[in-house]
């Protein structure tokens, strides 16, 4: 399982490092549509357990500085359980535990942690964004079991048949726009520097070069990266003659910088 080629996402792209959470979503997704699978795999709480999480670095999203009874690790397949469930009280988890000494001890919980230590652990440990993928990996991990006939807590939230489709959903304008900013976030951490070439303190991108690079990209605003995406976003609808006139412009408008830029240019002739 976890030799899986697509696994783990972290050390597939270098938009991800271990403490990634949108790596470890997406590692959720792999692991989870392979283990299912698996004949001898029938319960989702085994999932839990047995889910790789050793490599996350939780550091970032962890709140607390000072040492802790408590690792991050068996708190989220604790708090993992409790969304699974889709109880909205930590008591129904406690009595959950106390219940089967043989999840406990396949938790590798030593002693349960009683319900105010799990309250103030979500409430004030976890970030925000922490508890917002946590939720988002118990959908997931729902749907996989679903599909493989597994046998789960409860619907998964948000769907509109047991059995749903593996086809992407369509998304409109306005998700695709949003969805293209959180992308160009990642990708500009890497892609940025590289324009800086190592520049001093107080240089700056010559203005011409500046607009030379938003003419050959054809983007017209908003720094070029989200104007890009509207105007992929909006793009759907346009005709092939508006495709073949708004591609003859971009080209006419690219030769037309470079004649300036030619033209305004000193000469090198002595």
């Amino acid at each position: 399982m976890t030799s899986y080629r697509e696994w783990p996402a972290y050390d597939l792209t270098p938009l991800y490092d271990r403490s990634s959470l949108g790596a470890l979503e997406e590692d959720v997704r792999t692991v989870a549509k392979v283990w299912f699978e698996h004949d001898a795999h029938k319960s989702v709480e085994r999932f839990v357990s047995d889910l790789p999480l050793a490599y996350v670095e939780f550091r970032p999203h962890d709140r607390y500085t000072g040492s802790t009874r408590y690792n991050m690790v068996l708190l989220m397949r604790l708090f993992l359980l409790k969304e699974l469930h889709g109880w909205n009280h930590e008591t129904a988890l406690v009595e959950y535990l106390q219940q089967r000494p043989s999840l406990c001890h396949r938790l590798n919980v030593e002693s349960i942690p009683d319900q105010s230590t799990l309250w103030r652990s979500w409430k004030y440990r976890f970030t925000t964004d922490l508890k917002d993928m946590m939720k988002t990996a118990a959908k997931t991990i729902l749907i996989k079991a679903d599909r493989a006939g597994i046998t789960i807590p409860r619907e998964p939230p948000d769907t509109q048949t047991r059995h749903e489709s593996d086809k992407e959903p369509t998304l409109d304008g306005r998700t695709v726009f949003d969805q293209v900013q959180k992308i160009t976030e990642h990708i500009g951490q890497i892609v940025y520097p590289g324009f800086s070439l190592d520049r001093g303190e107080g240089c700056e991108i010559h203005e011409h070069a500046f607009w030379d690079l938003q003419t050959y990209l054809s983007l017209r605003e908003n720094l070029a990266a989200n104007e890009g995406a509207r105007s992929f976003a909006t793009s759907h609808s346009v005709t092939g003659h508006r495709w073949d006139t708004l591609t003859a412009n971009i080209f006419t408008i690219s030769r037309l910088s470079e004649f300036v830029r030619c033209i305004t240019s000193p000469s090198t002739d002595s």
